[in-house]
């Protein structure tokens, strides 16, 4: 019994139902089900974007190019439907192969800088976000990009099966396709014997370069997807559309139990940390509580979910 009250998982699930607790007690309508049901596709678009975040730092490393690969795969899907979304439905349905390659494209090269170039990936991933930024700045002039989402992309960001929003869909499909390869494959082996050490991992025959090259690349996708599906919800896309990400997806990731040193993380908890976060969001901002301080508390529920999950790890040992 206390061994489960130990889990990350139950404590994360604990932390969820203090936030409803706290949020129905600001908000009365905070726990009816359309409420919920809202945060929970809110949740998807962030959830996504955690997904890739999550594997990435599993192997021991960060991805700080989020922000802008969001933005820069939602800009390159949206151009090709058009300024008023009048383009032919041929040219539509590129839209989201479009995304993903960019995706794609961004999470190679930053694959390439951190496993070949040997650069630290919060260095590399940081200044690729920032060339990201630049580039989108110089296409579209500094203005809003013209464009409007694809059917498809809308269908998938606010569409809704059997009541529940198709992102939701979504964000599962790329959650269990996540967990089969972390836990059913060799890449996921590969994954979590690199995050225990890549010296080990490679001395043990593991592909290491071409594992996390795989890994950025899977990541890149997930980021470029998530910016698509917010493009959908909002019917274009806009600047600075995925700087909210960045924090709150380690924070969910972070809260989920996974290590921030590599080696071993969770699915189903970087789900739940994702859904705690997502609540928690939401109310701050019933609370009308300001950007700046939402950004501090992120930073200290980060920083004490580290300090509890670090000596419960060093109890273990």
């Amino acid at each position: 019994m206390a061994q489960i009250l130990r889990s990350p998982t139950t404590i994360v699930g604990l932390m969820i139902i203090a936030i409803l607790l706290v949020g129905a007690s600001v908000f009365p309508a905070f726990l009816s089900a359309g409420y919920l049901l809202q945060q929970l596709q809110i949740a998807a678009f962030l959830g996504i974007v955690a997904v890739g975040a999550l594997v990435v730092i599993m192997i021991g490393h960060i991805d700080l190019s989020i922000p802008w690969t969001m933005t820069s795969a939602a800009i390159a899907a949206t151009s090709v439907v058009g300024a008023r979304g009048g383009h032919v439905e041929t040219a539509a349905a590129f839209a989201i192969p479009i995304g993903l390659g960019m995706g794609a494209i961004i999470g190679l090269v930053n694959g390439i800088g951190v496993a070949i170039l040997r650069v630290p990936a919060m260095i590399w991933t940081l200044g690729i976000n920032a060339v990201i930024l630049g580039l989108s700045i110089f296409v579209t002039g500094g203005f809003a990009p013209a464009g409007a989402a694809s059917p498809l992309m809308r269908t998938l960001a606010v569409g809704r099966t059997f009541g529940l929003s198709n992102a939701v869909f979504v964000w599962i499909g790329v959650s269990a396709i996540a967990a089969f390869l972390l836990r059913r494959s060799y890449v996921g082996r590969a994954v979590i014997s690199i995050g225990n050490g890549e010296r080990a991992a490679y001395l043990a025959g593991v592909g290491t370069q071409g594992i996390i090259i795989l890994v950025f690349v899977f990541a890149g996708m997930c980021s470029a997807l998530g910016g698509m599906l917010l493009a959908g919800y909002s019917n274009q896309a806009y600047q600075t559309m995925g700087d909210p990400y960045l924090l709150p997806a380690v924070a969910a990731i972070v809260i989920g139990g996974t290590s921030i040193q590599g080696g071993s993380g969770s699915v189903i908890g970087m789900v739940l940390g994702v859904i705690f976060v997502t609540l928690l969001t939401s109310v701050l901002s019933v609370m009308q509580m300001p950007d700046p301080h939402r950004q501090i508390i992120y930073g200290f529920v980060v920083l004490i979910t580290l300090l509890i999950y670090g000596r419960m790890r060093r109890e273990a040992v």
